[in-house]
């Protein structure tokens, strides 16, 4: 049937609010406390107004502190600041519980289920201003919502006054903000009290073992949210600045992202929680059965290789004839498509940071798309498309229509863009008609993004963005933006300068990945980068990445020569599927180890992806996640006995099967920055 991303009658237990309780502020037991509970009384949120009438928020877990009061409020570039001389004007709280599927994700039916608080406050000169919590049993999210100004006036936020006071001595795993390379820095870990100016997801674990992610869901015309740590344990949020004066401006009544925090007793809970995705609005689109998960392969590690380029000349990769050797190798191997960068003009310039000469509308001379397409479709492979902008937004937009319709008209129904600039060195059209400098995550950056995706759903067609805006789970409102970059990628084992960090994937699975899917091109069996340099990785690593990096769309980024010298390891590539049924956390900690099962969505198999840091771990995997009273095949690709990165032993490879039921514990032995695949599926 079409898949259609809404709330569904199967398991629906609450489509609309119930149990509605409603009060003014002179009559609550305290006129300046407002509380409400999560559905199963983990958490509980106050809204506290103090003698001057600044605004705070508290959370307790399980009777505990969380979050210490933190302010609330703004601060305004077109009038006074929204900080103090507020009332309670009225509470309300509504209960809602019910359960939507998804067209294609690591779940395929999402329960959502939240006490929402509304609290609307007056301010001492009759503004008016409403803050509401929606309180899971895994987390908060909180919103505010700007009634419509005096006059129609537009309203220029300065930046926020909202604050996160972890309330426990707690360590940090974060990326800094605002800088060159925006979210592609290694995740670091610190203590809270030494965190600078943080990007989100940013992760924190308490001393008494409580893990807190603190993000945003619904970004849309906003600035992105970075965080701010003002004193101790102090969080503030800090708006991406904007060239054109405030961070924020909107006319007419709005509301803001929402701030968000998964709380949970692990790395595992958090990563559990779909919070983030929940708060997003459902699906605009519709019938979205043309978006296809799917794995790809590409003429791209090449080019990092430099044994390829983007540019003309003897090593130019997109052509004709290259082109369809990748072609012949998708369709034997079955990969849906074929990703083909430098296929156009524009590459021979200084293209990065630039992007002037760049022609999404025609192909390079030796790149015939038209013929490429048609010689895909008889093959049953897609040309992937890619649209580098280098950063000029301003030029892309001026061509993105004409160039959506030469890709609709040639059947490619997936684009890669990318925007490699520096950090607040996009360009913008002002709407004085010049050119200006910006940050990406800007509020024009963050409208530009939205733009292409509602553009290109209008020709049905996919979105995968690479120098994005982080996600902030607007995939359910928008099932075309399948996927995004947003983290250092297998690219920097390439350049070698240096390679990703040993406890890479370990990192980013329990930080950016609580943000959604990440395009982090997996698999590369040879190991090693350009000059023959080798990577912190085994490869039963790449095998488990496939698992354990969740992306709708992968690229199996290696070269064809090396996945046909590794025949063994890459019958796992070939096998392991995109789209999920059911996911399960098994164990992890952050930046050391993580384990994920996960249920084929069109099958009865699961698929599982351990990886550690540089040191060797065995874990002990309960396999209860699987159908009681079947028996499964396991075919387990894990570290050879003398596997370890660090030497030539890290290409050794075990590949193994047995017999197993949902009874069964397997032990996962796993090398030093090793890792471990393995496909399980029933006994027929």
């Amino acid at each position: 049937m079409a898949q259609k991303f809404m709330s569904i009658g199967l398991a629906v237990r609450c489509c609309v609010a119930l149990g509605m309780v409603v009060s003014s502020g002179s009559a609550l037991a305290d006129p300046n406390v407002a509380t409400v509970e999560s559905p199963g009384k983990v958490l509980s949120v106050s809204v506290l107004v103090a003698p001057d009438g600044r605004l705070s928020y508290k959370i307790d877990r399980k009777g505990e502190p969380v979050i210490a009061p933190s302010r609330l409020g703004f601060v305004l570039a077109s009038e006074k600041p929204l900080d103090s001389g507020f009332a309670l004007e009225r509470n309300v709280v509504t209960d809602h519980d019910d359960t939507w599927e998804q067209p294609w994700g690591e779940r395929r039916y999402v329960r959502n289920h939240y006490r929402q608080m509304r609290v609307d406050v007056k301010k001492n000169d009759g503004r008016r201003l409403a803050i509401v919590f929606r309180v899971f049993d895994d987390g908060v999210g909180f919103r505010y919502e700007f009634p419509k100004q005096a006059n129609n006036r537009a309203v220029h936020i300065a930046d926020e006054l909202t604050e996160f006071v972890v309330a426990r001595p707690a360590t940090a795993w974060w990326q800094q903000a605002g800088e060159v390379w925006a979210l592609e820095y290694p995740i670091q870990k610190s203590p809270l009290r030494e965190v600078g100016m943080a990007n989100t997801p940013m992760t924190v674990k308490m001393d008494n073992g409580t893990h807190i992610a603190f993000h945003e869901a619904a970004l849309v015309d906003y600035a992105s949210m970075w965080l701010r740590r003002v004193e101790g344990q102090r969080l503030r949020a800090h708006l991406t600045p904007s060239a054109t004066g405030a961070p924020v401006v909107r006319s007419g009544a709005f509301t803001t992202p929402w701030r968000t925090m998964q709380i949970a007793d692990n790395a595992a809970g958090l990563y559990m929680s779909d919070l983030v995705l929940n708060l997003n609005e459902p699906n605009k689109l519709g019938d979205v059965s043309w978006v296809k998960p799917s794995k790809y392969v590409g003429v791209w590690w090449d080019m990092h290789l430099e044994t390829k380029s983007w540019a003309n000349g003897p090593k130019l990769g997109a052509t004709t004839e290259y082109t369809k050797r990748y072609i012949d190798f998708a369709a034997k191997n079955g990969f849906r498509g074929v990703l083909v960068e430098g296929w156009n003009p524009g590459w021979d310039s200084d293209w990065a940071g630039n992007g002037a000469d760049m022609d999404f509308t025609k192909s390079n001379p030796r790149f015939d798309l038209p013929a490429l397409a048609a010689y895909g479709k008889e093959r049953g492979v897609h040309i992937i498309g890619h649209h580098e902008t280098g950063g000029n937004i301003a030029h892309y937009e001026k061509q993105l229509d004409a160039a959506l319709k030469l890709y609709a008209r040639n059947g490619v129904d997936s684009i890669k863009t990318g925007y490699v600039t520096d950090g607040g060195a996009a360009q913008f059209m002002g709407k004085n008609g010049k050119i200006h400098f910006g940050y990406t995550d800007s509020q024009e950056g963050v409208r530009h993004y939205q733009k292409v995706i509602e553009e290109a759903a209008r020709y049905k067609i996919a979105i995968n963005t690479h120098e994005p805006v982080k996600d902030t789970g607007l995939r359910r409102t928008y099932p075309n933006w399948i996927s995004r970059e947003g983290a250092r990628g297998v690219e920097y084992n390439a350049w070698g300068e240096p390679p990703n960090t040993v406890d890479h994937e370990a990192n980013i699975v329990f930080t950016r990945m609580l943000s959604g899917p990440l395009d982090y091109t997996p698999g590369i069996l040879s190991l090693e980068g350009k000059g023959k340099k080798p990577f912190n990785s085994t490869q039963a690593k790449q095998l488990a990445n496939f698992v354990l990096i969740y992306s709708p769309v992968v690229m199996a980024a290696d070269l064809i020569e090396h996945y046909e010298r590794y025949p063994a390891a890459f019958k796992f590539i070939q096998d392991v599927p995109t789209d999920w049924q059911d996911t399960r956390v098994i164990h992890g900690e952050v930046g050391e180890y993580a384990t994920i099962a996960r249920k084929d969505r069109k099958s009865d198999a699961w698929y599982v992806g351990s990886v550690t840091d540089g040191n060797a771990r065995t874990l002990d995997m309960p396999l209860s996640f699987l159908d009681q009273g079947k028996t499964y095949v396991a075919e387990i690709y894990r570290d050879g006995d003398d596997a370890d990165y660090r030497s030539e032993k890290r290409f050794s490879l075990a590949v193994e099967k047995r017999n197993v039921t949902s009874g069964d514990t397997l032990k996962l032995k796993l090398a030093p920055g090793g890792g471990q695949a393995i496909r399980l599926v029933p006994v027929k």
